[in-house]
């Protein structure tokens, strides 16, 4: 549902202005719809205004329940160019041709390259794989690294999260004679790089309905293409077994989730399927992983983006782009173990320089246009020189967290700049930047709906804040003045039982297109409460009816939360948040993750 609906209805529980300064809005836009699911389905009420506000119909809420890869998965074959790219890569399996795997330094880049080294090795190919330098190199294929690429004998060279706008460095490396396969899911443009095949469901040409996948999906696809096709030729039989694809799904699970991509359609089916297959913990770099980050639950999507995702991202961000493609595609216990080490350092490293760039950024857009969002330009745009290119993304993840608007932070060094940006549903921030590089604004820029990168002259900033301004602005609308927190339904403590969340997470994996349900827990207040930590606060809700839950608020001193779930006159309260099952210690207890809270001063308490 958009925020400019929602706003046109009466505010959740009557909250215009929350602790946290936010308004709280129903995410449900059909009761009809709520109440017609539960009856069918014979569903709680809780959990079909869940399926309604997510805009499931009434006939697909069983496949929604219960998401299959049978049910989902597209025939790699209605890719445009798939059919040349399995062709090209099964006779270079068949000829021992070398092929190296250019990939992305971010997760999903290093799950495509890890799950076709896994796959190709598997099958009996001829594989190695190139992850570009971060500083040094930038994004994406670059000329030298694949002319010496081809120096070094490789035949056959498939870009992975990269190079649907790589037009020049493809261009001389196949005038080099390299055999290019570009496989993407960025925003694309009317003309195609020059390569044996360009697969990217968001070609212009391309008439998938798979537009949201991953670049690790689109991946899989192909490894189930190369699969099928080999198999077809007779390549399997008793000394070479045919690999279950199906082992991988837990990169292709990760991947997925860190890219934010939509988690609808095929992209909830993998992700259901690889959170399985994570929990058996057959990959042992993700093992390794997970132990260093102190995750002993079973995974959920929670984990993959804010666990283990950054800390495979670390190592191209400040340390060594190749580190998380060689954790998630080695089987030596002794080097993963190792490698997870590393990138747990690196990880804490990044967040002691993405705090400085962020306090940095923030300091700069409150000294241009003071606290009021209302003074906001449709986008923002700060720069500064030395920011490190490892964290701008994050921070401008951040900053559109803070303020509701598309960010875009941008590291220079000198004359020129290398920026990442990040945007809020509606607004296609790739086909943004790809406009703004075809006006001659940038000289290099993609990306899709949600993310973008560039590389920017200094003298050329100026006018690339206006025409961005401008074009962004009637996607943006009118924002509304005050922040909005979406919430599902109201609870009474005593509601939030074990049983209701086992149900809820049948409606998960949450993350990007459906969002964690949210609750508010009303006229409670609070039995118990402690600080712990930086700044969050440990506490429990009392309801009138003597219901009990625990719960926890992270970063709460931030704002007024904190000080009201401390203050010892106990005030009533509506309070929000996520349900989870807290698994601590070998006991299950209920627990709400705490969002936000609002005073409930008319409610009354037996």
């Amino acid at each position: 549902m958009s925020e400019a609906s929602r706003t046109d209805r009466a505010a959740f529980l009557g909250v215009e202005r929350s602790l946290t300064g936010r308004r709280w809005a129903t995410r449900l836009g059909d009761e009809r719809l709520a109440l017609a699911i539960a009856q069918r389905h014979g569903l709680p009420d809780a959990i079909s205004r869940l399926l309604a506000a997510r805009d499931v119909a009434l006939e697909e809420v069983g496949d929604f329940l219960e998401p299959t890869l049978r049910k989902f998965l597209p025939d790699p074959s209605h890719l445009k160019d798939m059919d040349a790219a399995v062709a090209r890569l099964v006779r270079a399996v068949q000829r021992g041709e070398r092929i190296v795997v250019f990939g992305d330094y971010d997760v999903d880049g290093a799950t495509s390259s890890a799950l076709l080294l896994r796959f190709f090795r598997a099958v009996g190919g001829n594989i190695g794989v190139y992850i570009p330098d971060r500083r040094k190199e930038g994004y994406g294929p670059n000329a030298p690294a694949l002319l010496k690429i081809r120096e070094e004998g490789a035949d056959v060279v498939v870009t992975v999260d990269c190079g649907i706008t790589a037009f020049e460095p493809l261009a001389e490396a196949r005038r080099a004679g390299l055999d290019l396969i570009v496989i993407d899911h960025h925003m694309a443009e009317i003309a195609l790089p020059e390569a044996v095949a360009v697969v990217d469901p968001n070609r212009i040409d391309d008439a998938s309905p798979h537009k949201h996948l991953a670049a690790v999906g689109v991946a899989f696809l192909l490894a189930v293409g190369v699969n099928r096709a080999l198999r077809e030729a007779g390549w399997y039989g008793t000394s070479r077994a045919e690999p279950d694809l199906r082992q991988w799904l837990d990169l292709v699970a990760l991947g997925t989730v860190c890219d934010v991509v939509p988690l609808l359609g095929v992209n909830r089916a993998l992700v259901r399927a690889g959170l399985q297959v994570m929990a058996q913990r057959r990959n042992v770099g993700l093992t390794a992983l997970a132990d260093v980050a102190r995750l002993k639950e079973t995974p959920e999507a929670y984990h993959l983006g804010f666990l283990l995702g950054p800390r495979v991202n670390a190592g191209g961000r400040v340390g060594q782009a190749d580190l998380g493609a060689r954790l998630l595609s080695s089987d030596d216990p002794h080097e993963v173990g190792a490698l997870a080490v590393r990138l747990d350092e690196f990880n804490a490293e990044r967040r002691a320089i993405e705090r400085e760039v962020l306090d940095q950024a923030i300091t700069r857009i409150e000294g241009l246009y003071g606290a009021d969002r209302q003074k906001l330009p449709s986008v923002l745009l700060v720069e500064s020189e030395g920011w490190h290119v490892g964290v701008i993304g994050i921070v401008a993840s951040r900053l559109v967290e803070r303020y509701g608007r598309p960010a875009f932070v941008i590291g220079m060094d000198g004359a020129l700049g290398k920026g990442s940006g990040r945007s809020v549903r509606g607004v296609d921030l790739g086909a943004a930047v790809i406009a703004a590089r075809q006006e001659g604004l940038l000289v290099n820029g993609g990306g899709h709906a949600m993310a973008a990168g560039l590389t920017v002259s200094r003298d050329s900033l100026p006018e690339l804040t206006r025409f961005l301004d401008e074009r962004i602005a009637p996607q943006l609308g009118a924002a509304p003045s005050v922040r909005e927190l979406g919430i599902d339904a109201a609870l009474a403590p005593a509601a939030a039982t074990q049983e209701l969340i086992s149900m809820i997470e049948r409606v998960g994996p949450f993350g990007a297109g459906n969002a964690q349900p949210r609750f508010a827990l009303t006229g409670v207040r609070v039995g118990y409460a402690q600080p712990v930590g930086e700044g969050h606060v440990r506490c429990t809700l009392v309801g009138a009816e003597r219901g009990r839950v625990d719960a926890i608020a992270f970063r709460a001193n931030q704002s007024e939360l904190g000080p009201a779930l401390l203050d010892s006159a106990h005030p009533v309260l509506h309070v929000a948040g996520a349900l989870k099952i807290d698994r601590f210690g070998g006991r299950e207890t209920v627990r709400l993750q705490i969002d936000d809270a609002a005073s409930a001063a008319g409610s009354v308490l037996a």
